[in-house]
């Protein structure tokens, strides 16, 4: 049992004398932890992104950038990773404000309106990166399709797309585990403060 808890059993069974006290404590635990669950899901975006881009230090980029020029992609990809790169960094730079907004927040309707905040933009966060992923496999998928047209069936271009299907929901399976690994402990954490913040403000 965390020391949330444990503050908590304790102000529930106290004389009621000495319960603003001990309810202004609950609240600057319950504040502290917030602002520090924030603070780890800003670090944690940071990692993920230097990381996931430190992959292509060990990926051939020049061969991929063949192929996608080789079925008329070039440009598309290029663009759309530029546009991808602005959205991260603006979902990167609300993880920080969220996090400097909980950390200075002196009220708790105020910072109750800050975690939801929160846990909406990790949310959204999260499905523009599937979102982003499924729909660059879709049209690799269209502009392979479109480029062999001539040279396939409809079973070969069916097939094509069952499998193209089968692969995005496989990897935005394993991509949302990933998401659910790294942020949704956090995000969990992040609602039971929301709770107990809560009930302090319904007894106010």
């Amino acid at each position: 049992m965390d020391l949330l808890e444990n503050y908590k059993k304790a102000w529930d069974n106290q004389p009621e004398e000495v319960s603003k006290f001990s309810e202004l404590e609950i609240y600057k635990l319950a504040h502290s932890r917030s602002s520090s669950i924030v603070k780890w899901i800003f670090i944690i975006g940071i990692l993920e992104f230097v990381i996931l881009n430190s992959m292509y230090f060990f990926v051939d980029m020049d061969e991929a950038y063949a192929e996608y020029k080789k079925i008329g992609l070039e440009n598309f990809i290029h663009y759309s990773q530029i546009l991808a790169y602005v959205i991260i960094f603006y979902f990167l730079g609300m993880f920080y404000l969220n996090y400097k907004k909980i950390s200075t927040s002196d009220s708790t309707r105020v910072l109750m309106k800050k975690i939801i905040k929160t846990r909406k933009t990790v949310r959204n966060y999260v499905i523009f990166n599937l979102s982003y992923m499924a729909l660059i496999m879709f049209i690799v998928m269209a502009a392979e399709i479109n480029l062999k047209f001539e040279d396939l069936n409809t079973k070969q271009i069916l097939l094509i797309v069952l499998l193209t299907l089968v692969l995005t929901l496989v990897i935005l399976g394993g991509l949302w585990l990933f998401y659910q690994l790294l942020y949704g402990i956090l995000l969990r954490k992040l609602n039971r403060n929301y709770k107990e913040i809560a009930k302090l403000d319904r007894i106010n």
